[in-house]
């Protein structure tokens, strides 16, 4: 299985983005930041792009990136334990 990065900045106020969140939060996950998350799952960086892409506007920002070792990164216990455990 790959863990990969979630990242983005959703930027229109009022939008509502609970399609988005609810899709983010079918992978097993570790937080790494307000709005970075490490996921664990089969798919490929491109098919979790195409299922959150429809909840963003085009001023918003979304990337999905593999990770792997090395990394480097200080937070807390259970985001480290997590990465450690899966990367």
């Amino acid at each position: 299985m790959a863990v990969l990065l979630i990242t983005y900045d959703l930027k229109k106020p009022g939008q509502s983005y609970e399609d988005f969140y609810e899709v983010r939060n079918t992978y097993a996950y570790a937080r790494l930041s307000e709005s970075s998350y490490a996921v664990q799952t089969d798919e490929t960086p491109k098919q979790v792009y195409d299922k959150l892409a429809p909840h963003v506007d085009k001023n918003d920002r979304l990337y999905v990136i593999t990770l792997s070792r090395p990394y480097q990164g200080w937070g807390a216990k259970e985001v480290n334990d997590w990465l450690e455990k899966r990367l």
